[in-house]
């Protein structure tokens, strides 16, 4: 299976001088929890929930999302397979992956996503996906 088929199409996206309290504003009407920092068509970061203070706290006033993004994404190809996802998601403690065809963003996959297939049994072997997961704690996010 490849990241293609697990991914997100519709990806939501903010500029990095928005504030974050816009940002947490976008995820809440979207009820995603990643939004990808984009400048003049370029990915310069991914902010989540997390980055923001959750649901529960807000976000911290007169913060950018410039400034609460993780900054210089890992992203994914399309055809990669989900395995390889999982394992670069694992080892580098990401919660969400840009997916980018030929420099354009088209997708993300994020943690819920490879629950979700595992959860449906989309994944065939999904004990090899989910393995990846033992011993790491990660917040299901969309």
């Amino acid at each position: 299976m490849r990241v293609q088929d697990l991914m997100t199409k519709g990806v939501y996206t903010i500029a990095p001088d928005a504030t974050a309290i816009a940002a947490l504003s976008e995820m809440r009407r979207h009820q995603v929890h990643h939004l990808v920092v984009v400048e003049a068509r370029d990915i310069v970061g991914v902010i989540s929930e997390r980055d923001l203070g959750g649901r529960r706290r807000g976000a911290d006033a007169g913060r950018t999302a410039g400034e609460l993004m993780t900054p210089k994404p890992v992203t994914a190809p399309p055809d990669m397979t989900v395995r390889r996802a999982a394992n670069l998601m694992r080892g580098r403690s990401l919660s969400s992956l840009p997916v980018v065809r030929d420099g354009k963003l088209v997708g993300i996959l994020t943690i819920s996503d490879l629950l979700d297939a595992i959860g449906r049994g989309d994944l065939g072997r999904s004990e090899h996906v989910l393995s990846n997961f033992q011993g790491r704690r990660f917040v299901a996010s969309r």
